[in-house]
């Protein structure tokens, strides 16, 4: 039911209208279907209607508008679509009334057809329409016009700018791969007619550095590779050479175990190369030895040794001459050069940060560039999936880490970024080292115990770097977009939803009753998005700890707001309409002292057993985005195993569930193509195109 007695005011967001297609010819007695694009508000119906009236052709609720039977004069006729939610909004398109058909084939051709960019790099594109005297187009990036921070921007003349990430999308089997970019001319005088181009990112991380090399680049231990006599190839891997890091004034490469010692499978002195074999062809004389294998932590005896260091790492002493001695890592630096590349720059020097809650996070890696993200849970316990081979043939095994740090996003690393320190963005501050991860996220090991764990005979070991920077990168208008920093309720079905409803309606008035309760709906979780919640809207400002983390087997939800549309006991509709009078739900907030230790005990009496469920690969601490302010567990569950159900609440601590593929790290899966094979995951392979 819906209460009477709401308060007077407006709320929510500017309702603005767009209609479409704009411009174009319409033959007499035909008709044209037009769409209306509402926005700033859940309710997008419109009303059509044709200036003029019927003499200028008609329109039905739908949108088909059909022409008259002859050409009106004039000739051209307006359109217009009227918001029902707010009437003094609308929107316009102009089209004109021929006798015959348009323009017959309009074609648009784009040049170049491919072609690679660097990251930050620039790419001038030209579009040849024939068949029409109106050369104009529309540009778009992957389907956005203009572009956006991910994808790269194009300007309304065709000039490309490339994002500092490589674009990635998974494969749906777990593994996140570098994709190319759809570069698309749209015609304006036919909507139907286009050409596309297509464009490959390519990061300056993977190529071959002459001199001293700066860091944050391609590399690998020179002897990971593996030849198959059946058919003549050579299969090869490599990583990133992450950060400089020092021990009793001598310098080392800092990276991981599966990029520098192979899983276990290196020696002692082994050469470590730049670039990595895998951007080298496979050909050790293509690539420079730039350090030796000095130390790693034997991955293997983790998952058993209780004293295990709990991290996967190694170091390399670096070779005279052949590494920056001042710590630079690519595209890290405070300033940018002239065209808006972001220069080298070192991290702060010293011992690192402890990762917190939605700190903002940087790195520079050999496949995806310089990415930033947020963190999203710590102190997380993982289970983390290798492979003892580079062609992926080997035995698999798993390693069990604790107190790890959770990056939102997959696509903030991928195959080849292993190895990569992972940096505060205000700062510069070493926070993580990169070795792992799924499709929705990145996993890495703190930086103190990875530190501790090479000190030796007294000598302490610490990065190599300058003075606290911001990282330039994150904020150029053509930067990587930091991970979704918002998310959105799921779409249920009714049955579902209705679950929901019957508990809510059950208790009604006593949950009404609590005081700073405006109104109670129905919605998606958003700590739990395939379950139904229960929505509290609250006024802002206002105590909510009384209210319960489930009410009758149902998770609640908290959204806090000023002033809501509608007050009472609502429907999901309703609901929807009162969120848009809040702030949208954040991916991660801040926490208090007091919560985080909250959550820390409770973390620690049942995190280990809640990691021998079935599906279960990890178990962090993460702030509760249904109730803003509130700690909670987050569970990660691995997408297509059957699981245990999660609680809703553990010792009065709400849970909070993210799905996706399985942890791994060091995984070399072969991918069908000669000129670049990369693993599963946080790897790389190739076969040369000379094989031997």
């Amino acid at each position: 039911m819906t209460l009477a007695g709401c308060k007077s005011g407006t709320a929510g967001r500017v309702v603005a209208v767009a209609v479409t297609p704009n411009g174009v010819d319409v033959v007499a007695a035909t008709s044209q279907q037009m769409t209306a694009t509402v926005t700033g508000t859940f309710n997008t119906a419109v009303t059509w209607s044709v200036a003029g009236g019927s003499a200028n052709g008609t329109i039905t609720a739908s949108g088909v508008y059909t022409a008259p039977t002859t050409v009106p004069a004039p000739a051209q006729v307006t359109v217009t679509a009227t918001s029902h939610k707010d009437p003094t909004k609308s929107g316009s398109a102009t089209l004109t009334i021929t006798t015959t058909a348009g323009p017959p084939n309009i074609t648009v051709a784009v040049s170049p057809g491919a072609v690679s960019v660097a990251n930050y790099g620039r790419q001038q594109f030209t579009a040849m329409v024939t068949g029409t005297a109106n050369a104009g187009v529309t540009w778009q990036v992957n389907g956005t016009t203009g572009g956006s921070q991910t994808v790269g921007f194009i300007s309304a003349s065709g000039s490309y700018v490339a994002p500092g990430n490589v674009p990635t999308t998974s494969d749906g089997k777990g593994n996140v791969n570098a994709t190319t970019l759809t570069i698309t001319a749209i015609s304006q005088a036919d909507l139907t007619a286009s050409g596309v181009s297509t464009v490959t990112i390519m990061p300056g991380n993977q190529n071959r550095q002459t001199g001293a090399i700066e860091l944050g680049t391609s590399g690998g231990n020179g002897k990971d590779s593996i030849s198959n006599p059946t058919n003549h190839t050579i299969t090869c891997c490599g990583g990133t050479l992450g950060s400089l890091v020092t021990r009793g004034g001598i310098q080392y490469i800092l990276s991981n175990n599966h990029v520098l010692a192979e899983s276990d499978a290196a020696t002692i002195g082994d050469p470590i190369v730049q670039p990595g074999l895998i951007d080298a062809q496979c050909d050790t004389t293509q690539a420079t030895t730039v350090a030796t294998l000095t130390q790693f932590v034997n991955l293997e005896s983790e998952d058993t040794t209780p004293s295990s260091a709990n991290i996967d790492a190694a170091i390399a002493q670096v070779v005279s001459g052949q590494v920056d001695p001042t710590g630079n890592i690519l595209y890290l630096g405070p300033t940018a050069d002239s065209n808006g590349v972001p220069l080298p720059g070192a991290p702060n020097a010293g011992a690192g940060i402890v990762a917190s809650l939605g700190m903002g996070v940087a790195k520079s890696g050999r496949t995806t560039g310089l990415t930033c993200s947020t963190v999203l849970a710590v102190n997380a316990n993982t289970s983390v999936e290798y492979n003892k081979s580079c062609d992926g043939t080997g035995a698999s095994f798993t390693v069990d880490y604790d107190n790890q740090v959770d990056v939102a996003g997959g696509g903030f690393g991928a195959e080849g970024d292993s190895g990569s320190l992972i940096v505060s963005q205000d700062t510069a501050d070493p926070v993580a080292l990169l070795y792992g991860g799924s499709d929705t996220d990145t996993v890495a090991n703190p930086v103190t115990p990875v530190l501790n764990f090479f000190a030796s005979g007294g000598n302490a070991v610490t990065f190599v770097g300058g003075s606290a920077h911001q990282v330039v990168g994150c904020m150029l208008p053509t930067a990587p977009q930091s991970a979704s920093k918002t998310v959105r309720p799921a779409a249920l079905a009714n049955e579902v939803l209705q679950k929901a409803v019957a508990a809510r309606d059950a208790q009604a008035p006593a949950l009404l009753a609590h005081p700073e309760v405006q109104a109670v709906g129905v919605g998606a979780s958003l700590d739990s998005p395939a379950e139904p919640a229960i929505v509290f809207f609250v006024t802002k400002g206002q105590t909510h700890t009384d209210i319960p983390g489930q009410v009758g087997g149902i998770r609640t939800r908290i959204v806090e707001g000023d002033l809501f549309a509608r007050r009472g006991a609502i429907s999901a509709a309703d609901t929807a309409i009162n969120e848009e009078a809040a702030a949208a739900p954040q991916l991660v907030y801040a926490l208090s002292a007091a919560e985080m230790q909250r959550a820390n005990v409770v973390h620690a009496g049942h995190a280990k057993d809640l990691m021998r469920q079935p599906g279960v690969q990890g178990v962090g601490i993460t702030s509760s985005v249904d109730s803003p302010g509130e700690a909670a567990l987050m569970i990660f569950v691995i997408r297509g195993v059957t699981h245990p159900a999660i609680p809703m609440t553990i010792d009065g601590l709400r849970t909070r569930v993210r799905e996706s593929s399985r942890f791994r790290a060091g995984y070399r899966g072969l991918q069908q193509h000669r000129a670049c094979r990369l693993p599963a995951n946080r790897g790389a392979a190739q076969t040369p195109s000379n094989p031997h």
